[in-house]
């Protein structure tokens, strides 16, 4: 029994011996082994062993290479290799070319009742703009396989070529007294003694109308100019329109969007004032402020600050100002108030409260003024609240009035005008009978209750509010939309006569207007007319 036992065990152990022997596996390395893997870059390859259990990155630091830049290889750094794997390195390499494109400039053929018809001159030279192309090549092993174009530069805009093309004129001739300039496209013409002698005096193409404004002496215009940097709104210039060989005069002032104005009998002096530029609407933010600057012919300017600021509800829209010569003061209008600045002491006094208009958009009502001849009245239009009630800024009456300068109560002259009703006072008319008169012509609302959207038709009146009548334009015809710097007066009489005519913006044109006979004369025909002065 002993022996049978004994016997059993030493089979069972041989049993488990060979039962264990077959489950190794047979294809488990030692830590030495080594496996065959082959590196190939381009069409060039690289035997080499390396530990098994090794990935494709230490392979490469095995091997000495190093990826550089946009170098890659395939597969991946992280894969683990096994026996007889083929790894792909892709050397890249980048050439960047940088050339010179030309940008060729447009011709723009402007239409122009100086020229005669058919007949063409040339406004503005072109130039051809200048851009820089980046350009880059990629090489992978030595091959190109691609070619893009990376930047793209402008060094220098083009410059559009202007020729002007005589059309024939749908309006005659008409006699004028002094100088009358006006902007087209751009650019500043003068019309001298006659509507048909019209000359070039600014003809940059640039001139964004918010400011256009002639001397007394009638040799110097006041304007601004469009800038091409993003952050600048415009900027203010002078040129001598007497003087054809004169250089404009940059005055070193920007952001001008209200107000800019000659100082009355101060050769070469100008007043303005300024904004900041936004994104946000209506793209400024007032500064409400008031400088004064001199400048030389040689560009130099002086600068002194009259005004910091003028604090006003809705501020932000802006301050309008006319300077006030008798006084020695500068009128300002503000969406709540009128009032006068003092330029010796910078003291302001109120004239006038105005209960401001909720427009209810991106901009603000301010009431358009003018001075009367003899500097003793304003006129210029009161909102007044609605007397059934209702909301009172929201009221759509709007009286034309007129204020003291030297004190006194304000006066209606013309019951619901309108809200741009721009009152505009003529020079002295004499009268053999009585003292030295003026009438004052103003802007009279088609719809009263709907002023902010209604046309107008021009009236005149008497400086009292008197003799009131329908001077533009004729009655069947569609009325003029109002702005600011909608008509301005002879500065002198027609010679033999002892009235003044009137130039005002219609439908894109220049309209005069005999004022003491109501007939009226198209001065231009091509409907490009932006501003004018006199």
């Amino acid at each position: 029994m002993r022996l049978y036992h004994y016997s059993k065990y030493i089979i069972l152990i041989f049993v488990l011996a060979i039962s264990g022997a077959g489950c190794t596996p047979a294809s488990v390395s030692s830590p030495n082994q080594e496996i065959n893997v082959e590196i190939m870059i381009g069409q060039e390859s690289q035997s080499l062993r390396v530990p098994a259990g090794g990935t494709v990155s230490e392979a490469l630091e095995e091997a000495g290479l190093v990826l550089e830049g946009k170098d890659r290889v395939q597969p991946s750094p992280s894969t683990v290799l096994e026996e007889d794997s083929t790894l792909r390195v892709i050397r890249v390499d980048e050439e960047y070319e940088t050339e010179e494109e030309v940008i060729p400039y447009e011709i723009v053929r402007q239409p122009s009742e100086s020229l005669p018809e058919g007949e063409e001159q040339l406004l503005q030279a072109g130039k051809n703009g200048l851009r820089k192309v980046t350009h880059v090549r990629v090489f992978e092993n030595g091959e190109e396989v691609s070619y893009e174009e990376v930047n793209s530069v402008v060094v220098e805009e083009p410059v559009n070529e202007i020729v002007l093309v005589g059309v024939q004129s749908s309006v005659s001739a008409l006699n004028i007294p002094g100088k009358l300039v006006y902007l087209s496209d751009g650019n500043a013409w003068m019309m001298e003694k006659t509507t048909s002698n019209r000359r070039l005096v600014v003809a940059t193409g640039d001139l964004d109308g918010r400011i256009f404004a002639l001397s007394e002496d009638g040799e110097w215009l006041l304007f601004t100019r469009q800038e091409e940097d993003e952050d600048v709104i415009n900027s203010l210039w002078a040129a001598n329109i007497v003087d054809q060989d004169a250089q404009l005069v940059d005055l070193k002032a920007q952001n001008i969007i209200h107000y800019a104005a000659w100082v009355p009998g101060s050769p070469r002096e100008v007043i303005y004032s300024t904004v900041e530029p936004r994104i946000s609407s209506p793209g400024w933010q007032a500064n409400n402020d008031l400088i004064v600057t001199s400048f030389d012919l040689n560009g130099f300017t002086e600068n002194e600050t009259l005004v910091e600021t003028i604090i006003s509800v809705y501020g932000w829209w802006g301050t309008d100002f006319a300077y006030w010569l008798e006084g020695e003061s500068v009128i300002f209008s503000s969406p709540d108030k009128l009032g006068l600045i003092n330029r010796s002491s910078g003291e302001k006094k109120t004239l006038l409260e105005i209960l401001p208009y909720k427009t209810r958009g991106d901009w603000a009502w301010m009431p358009g003024f003018g001075i009367g001849r003899k500097g003793r009245v304003l006129y210029t239009v009161d909102h007044a609240p609605l007397e059934s009630g209702g909301i009172e800024e929201e009221s759509p009456i709007f009286n034309l009035i007129a204020v003291p300068l030297n004190g006194g109560e304000a006066v209606t002259l013309a019951q619901e005008a309108g809200m741009f009703a721009y009152p505009i006072p003529s020079p002295l008319k004499e009268n053999p009978i009585s003292e030295e008169s003026f009438r004052v012509a103003y802007l009279q609302s088609i719809f009263p209750r709907q002023s902010e959207t209604s046309n107008y038709r021009v009236m005149l009146m008497d400086r009292d509010g008197s003799n009131k009548e329908v001077l533009f334009p004729a009655l069947e015809d569609p009325g003029l939309e109002p702005k600011r710097g909608w008509g301005v007066w002879a500065p002198e009489k027609m010679q033999g006569e002892n009235h003044y005519l009137l130039a005002l913006l219609y439908q894109g044109n220049i309209w005069v207007v005999n004022t003491e006979t109501g007939q009226f004369w198209p001065a231009t025909g091509d409907g490009r007319v932006q501003r004018v002065d006199w």
